[in-house]
């Protein structure tokens, strides 16, 4: 069994600059606010963003996409009846925490047309700003 470390709620509010920049695809969504997203969020996210794509780009020409976002942090819950006192609590699902800049997912293979109704979408689903970015 591994180990999870329980972090605590101490995050730098800065700008982090190796995740802003398109590596993968010709399109990306990029977040223009700070939040977290728990794991069943993103995988409820991305599970949604496959469903839309493929009715999006119905002919053979396969899509590409990428996830860019790592849990980096733990949540911990203690029962709401217990007293001060006897430690953090156990750990119930994980999280990321997103700056802003911060690119989340990238698309290949998909028209600009097709990127922007995805974007549309996305934004309904996500408690996030976004935006789109395109690689020149």
């Amino acid at each position: 069994m591994i180990k999870e470390n329980k972090t605590h709620n101490k995050y730098l509010l800065k700008y982090k600059q190796a995740n802003h920049i398109l590596r993968y695809g010709h399109f990306g969504i990029k977040s223009t606010s700070f939040g977290r997203l728990s794991e069943t969020q993103f995988n409820a996210l991305r599970w949604s963003i496959l469903k839309k794509l493929k009715l999006l780009t119905s002919t053979k020409k396969t899509f590409r996409f990428w996830t860019l976002v790592v849990t980096n942090l733990t949540l911990t819950k203690f029962n709401l009846e217990s007293r001060m006192g006897k430690g953090k609590g156990s750990i119930y699902t994980r999280a990321s925490y997103i700056r802003p800049g911060t690119v989340l997912f990238e698309f290949d293979n998909i028209t600009e047309q097709q990127m922007r109704n995805l974007l549309h979408y996305i934004s309904k689903k996500i408690s996030l700003k976004i935006m789109l970015v395109k690689k020149l």
